[in-house]
């Protein structure tokens, strides 16, 4: 079967994350796991497996209280949440798996709180933008358009559309350089890989 090769937009110099040499953002995980508050939301909901699936992750989100004054995360938000790390495509998260996404949805708040200066729940399409920049992604006029238009309302972003294309984005990219041995921006798929990594996300 034909290999199919892509290339992905590489992120601002100087901006974001620090960058591999490829133009990756670097994810850290800054969670402290001191005490482990998250512990007693997580085992709460957790199946017998300690693992939680998207259903799951909903409900613990939700007492948790991460998404603050904004309203709670979609199913499917969830649904992408748990693709973004379950790298055993079992569909389900265990415990730290999910303190690496709090990490991960801490900041991605922590930036929103920062562009939503009204407190409105929303954000303009250009906000959107110079986030995906903040971020270390430098992409084109017509992606950035692709995904405005899909994550946007009435051209305008909720929060949890928000989240969903910040882990979207991240999934993909880290998708894409698992691959990107030489971290160049460019790789070659076999079909059948490339339907497996993004239609599980």
């Amino acid at each position: 079967m034909p290999g199919m090769q892509m290339q992905m937009g590489q992120p601002l110099p100087g901006t974001g994350p620090n960058l591999l040499p490829g133009g990756y953002p670097v994810y850290s995980d800054s969670y402290s796991s001191a005490g482990d508050p998250m512990w007693t939301y997580f085992t709460a909901v957790a199946g017998q497996d300690g693992e939680v699936d998207a259903e799951e992750l909903q409900r613990c989100l939700t007492q948790s209280g991460i998404n603050g004054i904004y309203s709670p995360f979609s199913l499917e938000t969830c649904r992408i949440m748990i693709a973004m790390l379950d790298r055993d495509y079992t569909g389900k998260m265990g415990f730290n798996e999910f303190k690496e996404l709090w990490a991960a949805l801490n900041a991605w708040k922590q930036h929103f709180i920062a562009i939503d200066q009204d407190q409105s729940g929303t954000v303009e399409h250009h906000e959107l933008n110079q986030a995906i920049a903040a971020m270390g992604y430098r992409l084109s006029p017509q992606t950035l358009t692709a995904i405005v238009k899909r994550y946007s309302k009435n051209g305008r972003i909720f929060f949890d559309d928000y989240v969903a294309c910040c882990v979207k984005l991240r999934a993909l990219t880290d998708f894409f350089r698992r691959r990107d041995h030489l971290q160049q921006g460019v790789v070659n798929f076999v079909y059948d890989d490339f339907l497996q990594g993004t239609m599980a996300i």
